[in-house]
């Protein structure tokens, strides 16, 4: 049995056609949980786990895959006031102009521990390191250095650790190796959460430029209108999350026990491509 809920606030702003121009613009926010995303047939999340520890529900709950907290949108279409006779109607008038802008916080992701440290027999079988109280998990200058900088802040991520008297005894726990942190325990589910860390946000801005002229010749309606549109304008690099690869990318503690870490890093971009520019014609009759 799977719960998962959602809570949510919407509005709009919307402003009809007048004087040549119109535009709206859309806000949500909003919030989702759950114990799992995927489904009986596989797991269409990137960013998932397909095992987790079903007796463990402060293991399983947490945002759902698929979670984009805020969510904003805005466009407007604009033909711009010109003389509509004469010569000067022929440079200046017929313009128009438009434009999409979407932003967005990114979806979440989890650190995690490889190995199998907890014996589980398993592929998929990870385990959550303890997270630092009080800790920033993004480190934000990753963008400095993409290709080296880690997108988590390892500093907020420790192997789990177990009080003292349990540490201490080697027939309820292993400790990490490589690792100056004590009292750690490979036994030791951690507490850092599911989906407890937001992936890179995103940024768009599509914008657009006609310029129609009207052939009176031929008909009342006939217009060839030429068009010059440019996709993601401002070349705005939009991250994916750390590969979700044991060994590679995500990974705070390695496999056997291994303490040490491995940064998170972000090696693709997504969702946008670099700015795009194409022009044309159209006939409109």
């Amino acid at each position: 049995m799977v719960n998962s809920h959602y809570n949510g606030v919407q509005a709009q702003l919307t402003k009809r056609i007048s004087h040549g121009l119109q535009a709206s613009a859309s806000y949500t926010y909003g919030k989702c949980y759950d114990d799992t995303s995927s489904g009986l047939i596989g797991d269409p999340f990137q960013n998932s786990f397909t095992s987790t520890l079903f007796f463990l529900e402060s293991g399983r709950h947490g945002l759902c895959d698929f979670n984009i907290d805020n969510n904003f949108v805005a466009n407007f279409i604009w033909s711009l006031p010109g003389p509509k006779s004469g010569v000067l109607s022929h440079i200046a008038g017929g313009w128009q102009t438009g434009a999409i802008f979407t932003a967005s916080t990114g979806i979440p992701t989890t650190p995690f521990i490889g190995g199998d440290p907890l014996g589980l027999i398993n592929n998929d079988a990870v385990v959550f390191p303890d997270y630092v109280p009080g800790c920033d998990p993004v480190n934000h200058s990753y963008r400095s250095n993409v290709s080296g900088s880690s997108y988590i802040n390892l500093a907020c991520y420790t192997p789990p650790v177990a009080p003292a008297s349990i540490a201490s005894d080697p027939t309820k726990c292993i400790p990490y190796t490589n690792t100056t942190v004590t009292n750690t325990c490979q036994q030791l589910f951690g507490n850092a959460g599911r989906n407890s860390i937001i992936g890179p946000s995103s940024i768009n801005l599509d914008f657009s430029v006609f310029k129609n002229f009207a052939v009176p010749r031929i008909s009342e309606t006939f217009n060839i209108q030429f068009r010059a549109e440019m996709f993601n304008v401002l070349n705005h690099p939009n991250f994916l999350l750390p590969n979700f690869n044991e060994g590679n990318n995500q990974v705070i503690a390695g496999a056997g026990g291994n303490g040490s870490s491995t940064p998170a890093i972000i090696d693709s971009t997504g969702t946008y491509d670099p700015r795009q520019i194409q022009f044309g014609l159209k006939l409109i009759w």
